[in-house]
């Protein structure tokens, strides 16, 4: 039985990747690029056990004692643990280009989000080199305390600078040294801890004021915060996928290892009022004193330095190359061969620059702010393409998603407990970044795991929405509009972008009779032009090209097919038609929508005209009853009257009663009706004398209306030709106006209240 079969599948991953199998010969790093000791491991493994390790650590045990240090440790360790685990699992499921940390944010989160969180890294990345010269200019004067403060920081940057021009692999490999210093630096510890003699306190000890638990662990978590370090280099790595997972979690528990064991050397060496008070108590503790200590100390700060000197540019190369800087940094290569020569220049630039401002305290917190927003997104990307159902998201370290967003609310949660002043300043330079690229820059179009959480949004809600019954109350306006040419038709798409008020979904659909074989159009670049034409007119709505044999049977079949799972079209707007034939076909489906239970629009539109400062626009609607379209228009007349086009609208309720008695019904139901259904409306109903046509009163009434909603009937099969010569004849000398067939599920419901005292007179005479 093998030695994993009894794990889960989460640990079987992790166990492949540390212990791969036998047999598998890997491809050796090419002389130019970094393998996973050189590349990953030596880098992360500095910039952990760096100055906090030296400087702080001591003062943590003595402030909270040792067990709590240790449960700081595991903490802060874990969350650590966490992020490098999703950083694994990005870097495994596909390619890492240059740019380590923004190049895997951009490639999941697109290159808005990316740029946003790739600008600030860059220069956070740049002020770590002063950070750190500063550091280690205040051991030197520890040292020589005659040593100028700010021209030593001045000199250490431009020593670090000059090893990093000489490429990534001669500045790593200095590093080893200083591992090795480091290493030694902690056996001298232990090795003083165990057989030296305790130091206390030469006087008694003076009360002091104990730090809480959350502000000393704030003060410690920086120190496990170096995983950034090799993921940086990642252009310049043989092969990324591997040497990061391994060099990164091999750093990060080791150094998780060295922490837990190296509190228990610092109680044993020192009384707790000397480790508070002592920041170079390890010199103290350990044999030969100093002459261990601080050449550790001072790798481990220097190593830092050259670490954030190769990895600023790096950044900013990668942000060169998705043209969110410009194409000077992008070096020659874009797969990192060359080095970026104009990003190193511009990093010590502003080192150096950074040097002038003296005191760095409060611009170091915010620059840890941005590291920590990092990893949070890092692992927040983690726990979307996880949970997006994504077939392409098959990472060899597969972390449970709910282990990914743990870390990521816990990364930010940390962040407040650190410094919440610099935890909102980075958030909204970020924020700002942002909005600024999403609306300024015109980047280029590429696939992220933002398509994917929008479709598993959509499979959920889908799924849900079927288990919910469909009523009257839940109708919204899901509306298919058929159009021969979309320039042409604008003015009907844009009356049926009203009619939706953002509410609804809107299909515009291209007709082309012929046969989709034989057809010369390519349909994928027509359907491009629609839904470029739709974003030109702001209209939110979705753009199809159908191909038809025949324009009556294509308009049911297509309404029909269009929409899925609780959503599908129930609303089909047609244009007007020049051709009486063509208008007769339109009154033929009407049978056939209303079996799909689909209302059916036939639309006279013209452009709306300016509106006048002063003037409101009107609707009228002729109310006929018998066919009892009225619910929905004056239900499209309400959602019309929203938009900000027509905010303020006048909508009149105009009716034609055969006699006084239906005139005096008529009004009474209205009167009734409108308060209740909460639509601001006129009401007028007039009496037909003998002589009248009701055409002429609806010419004479609504000659000056913005838009006339009239009732479509359906006409008796056989009839359409008839019927369709009585729509030409009603719609001349009218402005705008549109037939409305109600076909809905709920006809009659979907304004009306369900009150008995309403009831609708049938005795009312249909307009049309």
């Amino acid at each position: 039985m093998s030695k994993h079969s009894n794990q889960t599948p989460f640990m079987q991953r992790v166990t492949r990747m540390f212990f791969p199998r036998q047999g598998k010969r890997k491809p050796l790093p090419s002389n130019n690029k970094l393998g996973p000791l050189i590349g990953v491991f030596t880098p992360t493994i500095l910039t952990i056990l760096g100055v906090i390790m030296y400087l702080r650590f001591g003062w943590v045990v003595g402030q909270v004692g040792l067990w709590k240090t240790l449960l700081i440790v595991i903490l802060a360790n874990s969350l650590t643990l966490i992020t490098t685990l999703c950083l694994s699992a990005v870097a495994t499921n596909s390619r890492v280009g240059v740019g380590g940390a923004y190049f895997m944010i951009s490639r999941s989160l697109g290159l808005e989000i990316g740029g946003a969180i790739g600008l600030p890294l860059f220069l956070s990345q740049a002020l770590s080199v002063t950070l750190y010269a500063f550091g280690l200019a205040e051991v030197l004067r520890l040292i020589w305390p005659a040593a100028p403060l700010m021209p030593s920081a001045f000199l250490i940057i431009i020593l670090v600078a000059a090893l990093t021009f000489r490429g990534a692999g001669a500045a790593l490999r200095s590093q080893v040294p200083i591992l090795a210093l480091i290493v030694l630096s902690l056996l001298a510890l232990f090795l003083g801890a165990i057989f030296g003699d305790t130091i206390t306190a030469s006087s008694s000890p003076l009360p002091f004021e104990a730090s809480g638990f959350w502000t000393v662990f704030a003060i410690f978590f920086p120190a496990v915060t170096g995983i950034m370090a090799g993921l940086s280099l990642s252009g310049d790595l043989a092969e990324p996928r591997r040497a990061i997972p391994r060099g990164t979690l091999w750093a990060v528990i080791i150094g998780f290892a060295i922490y837990l064991i190296t509190p228990f050397a610092l109680i044993l060496g020192a009384d707790p009022t000397t480790l508070r008070n002592e920041p170079l108590i390890w010199t103290q503790i350990s044999i030969f004193g100093p002459w261990l200590i601080l050449p550790g100390l001072c790798g481990a700060i220097f190593s830092s330095a050259v670490g954030s000197m190769l990895g600023a540019p790096r950044t900013l190369q990668a942000l060169a190359m998705d043209h969110l800087a410009p194409k000077l940094l992008a070096g020659e290569s874009e797969q990192g061969k060359s080095e970026p020569v104009f990003g190193l220049l511009i990093t010590l630039g502003l080192a150096l620059g950074a040097v002038f401002l003296g005191d760095l305290n409060a611009v170091a917190t915010v620059v840890s702010m941005f590291f920590l927003s990092v990893y949070g997104i890092i692992n927040l990307v983690a726990a979307l393409e996880k949970l997006s159902g994504n077939p392409s998201w098959r990472p060899r370290v597969d972390v449970p998603w709910g282990l990914s967003l743990l870390g990521a609310l816990a990364c930010f949660a940390v962040m407040m407990l650190i410094h919440l002043p610099a935890s909102l300043i980075a958030i909204s330079i970020e924020f700002l970044l942002w909005l600024f690229l999403k609306r300024h820059l015109r980047l280029k179009a590429r696939g992220d795991v933002r398509r994917d959480i929008y479709q598993a949004l959509v499979r959920w809600s889908l799924l849900k929405l079927t288990e919910r019954p469909m009523t009257a109350r839940n109708w919204r306006p899901h509306i298919l509009v058929f159009v021969g040419d979309i320039e042409k038709r604008l003015d009907l798409v844009h009356y049926a972008d009203w009619f939706s008020e953002e509410r609804g979904i809107i299909t515009v659909s291209e007709l082309i009779q012929g046969d989709v074989l034989n057809l010369d159009l390519n349909l994928q670049r027509r359907r491009q032009h629609i839904q470029q034409i739709l974003r030109r007119e702001g209209i939110h709505a979705f753009g199809e090209v159908n191909v038809v044999q025949d324009i009556e049977r294509g308009i049911v079949a297509v309404a029909q097919a269009n929409g899925i799972a609780g959503i599908e079209s129930n609303t089909v707007i047609l244009g007007w038609p020049d051709e009486l034939e063509r208008m007769s076909a339109f009154l033929k489906i009407i049978r056939r929508l209303k079996r799909l239970n689909q209302s059916l629009l036939i639309g006279r539109v013209k452009a709306l005209p300016t509106r006048h400062e002063g003037t409101k626009r009107r609707i009228d609607i002729w109310w006929g009853g018998l066919q009892r379209n009225g619910d929905l228009m004056l239900l499209l007349a309400y959602l019309l009257s929203r938009n900000p086009e027509w905010r303020g609208s006048t909508i009149r309720v105009l009716s034609v009663a055969s006699n006084e008695l239906m005139q005096e019904k008529t009004v009474s139901f209205l009167h009734k009706l409108i308060p209740e259904i909460r639509i601001d409306a006129e009401v007028r109903v007039m009496v037909k004398a003998k002589e009248e046509r009701i055409k002429d009163i609806i010419v004479e009434q609504s000659s000056n209306a913005d838009l006339v909603l009239l009732g479509l009937a359906t006409p008796e099969e056989g009839n359409e030709e008839h019927y369709a010569r009585r729509l030409y004849q009603l719609a001349e000398g009218l402005p705008s106006c549109i037939f409305v067939h109600n076909g809905s599920l709920f006809i009659g419901e979907l304004v009306t209240p369900n009150d008995d005292r309403l009831e609708e007179n049938g005795a009312a005479e249909s307009n049309t």
